[in-house]
């Protein structure tokens, strides 16, 4: 059975989110703007903080029930005809660690230019692996 490329979970819990009007007690602590210093709402506007939501305790539930950001995983997979996606909630600094852990181990050497981001040095710390 074919996935439907139509859906849009992410998209689709976002807008559910915003219509129930309701506020968690999670992060982000700004509150969907509300919370957020006046004078950067006055500079950025209130729509910069409107997509700032956690995936689970936002989303969806704690528990994942809706299934959210695996059925959209399931079809960016599908999309780009790979076996598996996984969708980074954490931002860039921790993806790109995250991204070196897995594409190689201790010892090994990866090309690095001079001018890298300091998120890839603290990479390569953490993965043991030898900058070229």
């Amino acid at each position: 059975m074919g996935l439907n490329h139509d859906e849009a979970p992410v998209l689709d819990a976002l807008a559910r989110y915003h219509d129930a009007q309701e506020l968690g007690f999670t992060p982000p602590g700004h509150k969907q703007a509300r919370g957020a210093d006046p004078r950067a709402r006055a500079v950025l506007g209130d729509a910069v903080y409107f997509g700032d939501v956690l995936a689970n305790g936002g989303l969806d539930d704690r528990l994942a029930r809706g299934r959210v950001l695996e059925r959209a995983e399931g079809l960016m997979a599908d999309a780009v005809h790979a076996d598996h996606t996984f969708f980074s909630t954490c931002g860039s600094s921790l993806s790109v660690k995250a991204a070196m852990l897995v594409v190689t181990c201790p010892g090994h050497q990866i090309l690095v230019g001079r001018d890298a981001h300091k998120s890839v040095v603290a990479g390569l710390i953490l993965s043991g692996v030898e900058p070229v």
